[in-house]
């Protein structure tokens, strides 16, 4: 895979372009039931609306982080591990990768949100910092589960 690769830990953490759009439609469907088209990767990347980080453990792609940036507020849109690379700090490592980003770009906000019945997501992102400030009712459309918001001073 062609990138940018950062070794955090013992996780390779890598900048993904269009080139990644296959293995990444391929991990995504893996990890979610409810995913974007390959268009909307190719769109989104190409026109710089949304930038993706990724993990390669043992030649693949396990991991992925896709987040956007608008003047001085970042958004984690989605982060997905494969189920068998789960509970290793994937998802850890591609969060403190992306905050490091953050900081360096002098990004004052992050902003996401997460599926209320996610408990390891919503353990992961408290233990960054990131605290709960409000609901979004019925936000999923594969679950109708509500979205709980959270938001982190960086």
């Amino acid at each position: 895979m062609k990138s940018i690769e950062v070794i955090t830990g013992d996780h390779n953490i890598i900048e993904l372009g269009t080139e990644h759009i296959s293995q990444l439609r391929a991990l995504e469907s893996t990890c979610f039931e409810y995913h974007w088209t390959e268009e909307q990767f190719r769109l989104g990347l190409e026109r710089k609306a949304f930038y993706v980080l990724g993990c390669e453990e043992e030649g693949m792609l396990v991991g992925y982080l896709a987040y956007s940036i608008i003047l001085e507020e970042m958004e984690v849109l989605n982060l997905g591990v494969h189920p068998d690379f789960r509970r290793r700090g994937i998802g850890k490592a591609l969060m403190l990768k992306l905050l490091r980003k953050c900081r360096e770009m002098e990004i004052k906000r992050g902003l996401l949100d997460v599926k209320e019945t996610n408990h390891p997501a919503i353990a992961l992102y408290e233990s960054l910092g990131f605290r709960k400030v409000g609901i979004r009712k019925n936000y999923y459309p594969d679950t109708r589960e509500d979205a709980h918001l959270y938001d982190l001073e960086i």
